[in-house]
């Protein structure tokens, strides 16, 4: 019984320090997302992708790598929403270069927060395109922003105050030394403090001036609370933490996001050319180069779109109804009507659908109604250059373009080109016929039981009146009245 207690002893620390052996020899998975670029859907397309191929990962670490100076606030949110759901002590977010306006938003919903030497952040004050160029946007979209960095700092242990700083450009922000301790505290809520509690203020400093944003260096960051250390790469930063043996992973854009991304910045000029094109195969007889080129460019512009989940089968289903509109009214009907409107209006209703995540704004986010008039002026401004443009081209390029390419081009003209009545009608001067109709002075007349048209020489002739050819002029039919 001894023997075989000790056996059994043995055999549990054998199995023990084997798995001990084992944890320490498990490497830390680390995930590397580069936030790179401007921030618009295109990139929430990307993080998003990101994010679901590893969304099983249950201990790895995701680490955001910062170098942006910011974009689009929805497109922002929706990342912010994305990296909030991933469970707390997972996220990092590194700022390589520089994490401003919509990147410094991205940048707190992280856990925590690291910075290279020489990097910066902040500055999300939110802008808006007027008539007098860009101008910061009012208050309705300034508390929405600051309820969400509020909120961001609550949740990641960041200085709150100062977090609001980075989007209000009218809050004073003070360091006050009181009973030994420092607070960061606004100028709302040190006017609010009683006399006594003045006197026991020691010292006090501006952090953040009024008509300022908060923008931070590296070191600003660290001593005000927001960075927990200033490191030289991604791995002294894990390092720290504690993470020693590592299996680091670097998520990149697939081919496809990238094109899309390089794509954002042209969809205006895309939309443009392929109205135009569409207008100008409009006004052309049959169908060619400009239709193929308009069909191309409108398509990219909307599967870039729904690449980065803006556009849906809404959006294609009202591309597609206004193409076919277009086609009936190019290939079936005459002229340019109401298949041609309606097409037009399905194509634009559709652009417009394509550059937004929402039908009706929302609101409570202000911003989606400024999204909604800019993308409307954008889809209505590029209808109105492409016709400009298309009439332009149907008036002063298309016809010298036979002058410049080469091809079989038709060198008779029809200018000497006629029937011959005599020999297509089988009359000839001299026969006598009756006037089917009034000659005043063309008419028809009914000869050999043919019913041909006629013209007299400027004398009415009423209709039943006895008349005889008097000659044929290539085509015409000359007649008088026949004398008894």
């Amino acid at each position: 019984m001894k023997k075989t207690n000790i056996l059994i002893f043995l055999l549990f620390c054998m199995f023990f320090s084997g798995n001990t052996l084992y944890a320490s020899q498990k490497k830390q998975t680390v995930y590397i997302i580069p936030v790179t670029g401007t921030v618009e859907p295109g990139m929430a397309a990307y993080i998003k992708r990101a994010l679901e191929e590893i969304k099983d990962e249950t201990d790895a670490v995701f680490v955001f790598k910062m170098d942006t100076f910011g974009g689009r606030v929805d497109a922002a949110l929706d990342i912010v929403d994305m990296i909030s759901n991933i469970p707390k002590g997972k996220t990092i977010a590194f700022v390589e270069k520089r994490a401003i306006s919509a990147g410094a938003l991205i940048a707190l919903s992280s856990n925590l927060l690291f910075m290279k030497e020489n990097t910066i952040i902040g500055d999300c004050a939110p802008i808006i395109q007027t008539q007098k160029g860009q101008e910061m946007a009012g208050e309705k979209v300034q508390t929405v922003l600051r309820a969400k960095f509020r909120a961001l700092a609550k949740k990641n242990n960041y200085p709150v105050v100062l977090a609001q700083s980075m989007v209000t450009i009218d809050m004073e922000v003070y360091e006050v030394v009181m009973d030994g301790q420092k607070t960061v505290m606004g100028k709302k809520a040190y006017d609010d403090l009683t006399e006594d509690e003045k006197k026991q203020i020691k010292s006090k400093k501006t952090i953040v001036a009024k008509g300022e944003l908060l923008t931070m260096h590296d070191a600003e960051a660290f001593d005000l609370g927001f960075s927990k250390k200033t490191v030289k790469d991604i791995n002294e930063a894990l390092s720290f933490l504690g993470y020693e043996s590592l299996d680091i992973i670097t998520i990149n854009e697939s081919w496809s996001e990238s094109f899309v991304r390089f794509l954002q910045p042209f969809l205006p000029i895309l939309m443009l050319i392929g109205i135009g094109a569409i207008y100008t195969e409009i006004k052309a007889p049959g169908f060619g180069i400009p239709g193929i080129t308009g069909i191309i460019c409108l398509g990219l512009v909307f599967f870039s779109q729904y690449l980065v989940g803006l556009a849906d089968y809404t959006e294609l289903l009202l591309l597609l109804v206004g193409v076919l509109l277009l086609g009936v009214e190019v290939l079936v009907l005459p002229g340019f009507g109401a298949a041609g409107i309606s097409g037009l209006i399905a194509i634009a209703a559709g652009l417009v659908l394509s550059f937004q995540g929402f039908v009706v704004p929302d609101p409570s986010l202000p911003w989606e109604g400024t999204l909604l008039i800019k993308n409307l002026a954008q889809v209505l401004g590029s209808f109105m250059f492409a016709f400009l443009i298309s009439l332009f081209m149907i008036r002063f390029v298309l016809p010298r373009l036979s002058k410049i390419v080469k091809g079989p081009y038709l060198e008779a003209t029809l200018s000497q080109s006629h029937v011959d009545a005599t020999t297509a009608l089988c009359v000839k001067p001299g026969d006598t016929g009756i006037a089917h109709s009034f000659l005043r002075p063309s008419g028809k007349i009914m000869i050999n039981n043919k019913k041909i048209d006629a013209i007299t020489q400027g004398e009415f002739i009423d209709q039943g009146t006895i008349v005889v050819i008097d000659r044929i002029d290539r085509n015409r039919v000359i007649v008088k009245p026949k004398i008894s």
